[in-house]
């Protein structure tokens, strides 16, 4: 899944009926994306293979193994869907959904390089509360903020300080990374090209949009970097993740982030014009679902769009089927089964929210909805 495999998808993507002149500049630009994007893979892949390595066994000692119920998929066709996760990411940059992202400067080398450490030197402590099934230990936390839910008051992905600590928003970007192979950002940048495409033509001063479950800022950093005069408010549970999106969000000042619950949020009726979910339904209790599910169709104005992206259901990709089953086994994911059970589109339809766009970008499900 490295830099030449990338290249190779790309290049095939190329359109030959453009002028020569276009299509070098054009070669040029898919070139870097294709270098820049390989090595970003290189770097996660690496990590992922060690923290494999070092890893205790994937079954926990005492208990019958794991025993998925559908069949591994096709390698190649596993690998076709990684690249062509690229591919379209790339199509959507030289389309101008969104820029091309800005991945290599001294500052981002030296953040990337403290991560590493970072990720690496907490890597042992997660794969031990993994192999002890230590997935609620946030619960009795004396030091975490009082009226959070319980659901809430987990280590998911067995990740240390749950969701609640400032060490934990400054690992989630190079723990979700490594998980995804260097794939993470380029999913959520697909996600923002569903979103662009429903911005087209809209005046950006007057638009508002909110992120539900902002998390540290990533996603909501991407969309203003394509769209920087939205009126844009992220919403998130953990003090520990808004303040870390605060900083992030800093380069645009009329963005705002506020601590609040997905099920009742803090704004009036009708509110946004736009508003996004990125990676939040799959965390939640099926009863909670519903209660964001409403809240979120309450907000988006009469007309409006919302976002979703998660992960896969069952049989979305049939040749990823055998990773959905182990995840929620090789991590703490308490309610991803249920999620993959889940009717999205009738949990959503149900309160008013009509879906007009489905896509895949490898392990992540793009869906846009318009509020009727």
């Amino acid at each position: 899944m490295a830099g030449t495999g990338i290249t190779d998808r790309l290049t095939r993507r190329l359109d030959d009926g453009r002028p020569v002149r276009l299509l070098r500049m054009r070669d040029l630009r898919q070139a870097r994306y294709a270098a820049a994007q390989g090595a970003r893979v290189a770097w996660y892949a690496a990590h992922y293979a060690l923290a494999r390595r070092f890893s205790q066994p994937f079954d926990r000692p005492g208990e019958p193994p794991f025993r998925p119920q559908s069949p591994p998929g096709d390698p190649k066709r596993i690998r076709a869907a990684f690249l062509k996760l690229f591919a379209d990411d790339a199509a959507n940059i030289a389309d101008g959904l969104y820029p091309a992202p800005r991945d290599f400067s001294l500052r981002q080398a030296r953040e990337g390089l403290e991560n590493s450490i970072r990720f690496l030197m907490d890597l042992p402590r997660v794969d031990r509360r993994r192999v002890e099934r230590k997935g609620v230990e946030i619960r009795a936390d004396a030091a975490r903020p009082d009226g959070l839910p319980p659901y809430y008051l987990q280590n998911f992905h067995y990740q240390s300080g749950g969701w609640l600590t400032d060490e934990s928003a400054k690992l989630y970007d190079t723990q979700v990374e490594v998980l995804f192979a260097g794939a993470a950002d380029a999913m959520r940048r697909i996600a923002l090209g569903a979103l662009a495409h429903a911005l087209r033509g809209r005046d950006q001063r007057r638009t508002r949009l909110l992120d539900v479950a902002c998390g540290n800022g990533r996603f909501l950093s991407q969309i203003l970097g394509a769209f920087p005069r939205l009126d844009a408010v992220g919403l998130d549970l953990s003090p520990a993740y808004a303040s870390a999106a605060r900083t992030r969000l800093a380069p645009w000042p009329q963005a705002d982030v506020v601590v609040g619950p997905a099920e009742a949020m803090p704004f009036p009726d009708g509110a946004f014009d736009a508003v996004t979910s990125i990676y939040l339904f799959h965390e939640l209790p099926p009863r909670v679902r519903r209660d964001v599910a409403r809240d979120i169709a309450r907000v988006v104005a009469p007309g409006g769009v919302f976002l979703l992206a998660d992960s896969l259901q069952m049989n979305d990709a049939p040749d990823l089927n055998q990773m959905l089953e182990s995840f929620p086994v090789g991590f703490h994911e308490p309610f991803f089964s249920s999620y993959q059970s889940e009717d999205l589109v009738s949990l959503f339809g149900e309160t008013g929210l009509r879906l007009e766009h489905v896509e895949l970008a490898f392990l992540t499900k793009v869906m846009r909805f318009r509020r009727t």
